[in-house]
């Protein structure tokens, strides 16, 4: 019987980390019991340590709220600190575990006492690292756990966004999916102004300000966020066209590039089309070396210029030393 409760007080703490709000007659429909024993285990929570709020009425429900002490049986502050720097900065661009961490970011920064949060912010502004890999902005860990909260809660958000043009609008948005390509973190939401979906980049957005007004969540086109930013991103419009013709299969390239993904597509034979069109040339020339592979290239005279100084430059580089033949 107790190790029934025991499993029982776990699951209500994981969905009160969940999302921010719950009644009490849908906690007791997710955990099969009454809502009186519903009030029971949230009262256990509470003479644990758990900070769980709760408001009476119709629109009354239970939340688990940021405590003036950790809850027990989790983190010491030094712990709390120390996961939390390293999941900002797992989440702000470490491959493979950025979404894993953002989600076990935005519940532990959920719960954490404001003394805490201000220790986490300082260790993170004073250590730096040493960016090898310079393809792509890195997002602002804080600014991912902030939209990944207002993702879970369907709450509005206004912010500034600078568009690619260099120009910065207000905008205000209904945050549904925070979405990785390559070093890039994407936000998908639906914007109250233009009414219609639009996807933003989280490098070009600032002073991102929580709204309180919190909707009814939002069908993305399709039902799947990522294969929607990924078509969302293949059309987009760049300054400068280069599409390469692969003489390798689309497979192979993905291997090599997985950061083009979504902007290779099997051609006939065993070919493949790279669109490597983009707004800046280093980074069309970047990822034309990238294919390690013959190819045709049909592209912007620009690009092409920039390309033939390039492989000129690496030639003479590639030169042998005359005086040390000698």
């Amino acid at each position: 019987m107790t190790s029934d409760m025991t499993a029982r007080l776990l699951r209500l703490l994981s969905l009160l980390q969940t999302r921010r709000e719950w009644s009490g007659a849908d906690l007791a429909e997710q955990l099969g019991v009454t809502v009186r024993t519903v009030r029971r285990d949230i009262d256990r929570l509470r003479e644990l340590g758990y900070p769980v709020d709760s408001a009476r009425g119709h629109a009354g429900g239970y939340r688990l709220a940021s405590g003036t002490d950790l809850p027990p049986l989790l983190l010491d502050d030094d712990e709390a600190v120390a996961i939390a720097v390293a999941l900002r900065t797992a989440a702000g661009g470490l491959t493979g575990i950025e979404e894993t961490a953002l989600r076990a970011l935005a519940k532990l920064e959920q719960v954490l006492p404001r003394r805490l949060r201000g220790q986490v912010t300082a260790v993170q502004a004073s250590a730096s690292g040493i960016a090898w890999e310079t393809r792509g902005a890195r997002a602002d860990p804080v600014l991912l756990a902030a939209l990944a909260v207002a993702c879970r809660d369907h709450e509005i958000v206004g912010f500034d966004y600078r568009t690619r043009h260099g120009t910065t609008t207000w905008r205000r948005a209904e945050p549904c999916h925070l979405v990785a390509s390559g070093n890039l973190w994407y936000l998908l939401a639906h914007d109250t102004d233009k009414d219609d979906w639009r996807l933003f980049r989280l490098d070009r957005i600032s002073n991102a300000t929580p709204t309180g007004r919190r909707v009814p969540p939002r069908p993305v086109p399709g039902d799947d966020p990522a294969a929607f930013v990924a078509s969302r991103l293949s059309a987009a419009p760049t300054r400068y066209r280069a599409v390469a013709t692969v003489h390798t299969s689309a497979e192979q390239v993905r291997a090599r590039t997985p950061g083009l993904a979504t902007r290779v597509r099997p051609g006939g034979g065993n070919t493949c089309l790279v669109d490597a069109s983009d707004d800046y040339l280093p980074r069309i020339a970047q990822t034309l070396v990238g294919l390690d592979a013959d190819y045709t290239l049909d592209a912007d005279p620009d690009v092409l210029d920039h390309l033939r100084g390039t492989a000129q430059r690496t030639w003479h580089a590639a030169l042998p030393d005359p005086a040390a033949a000698e």
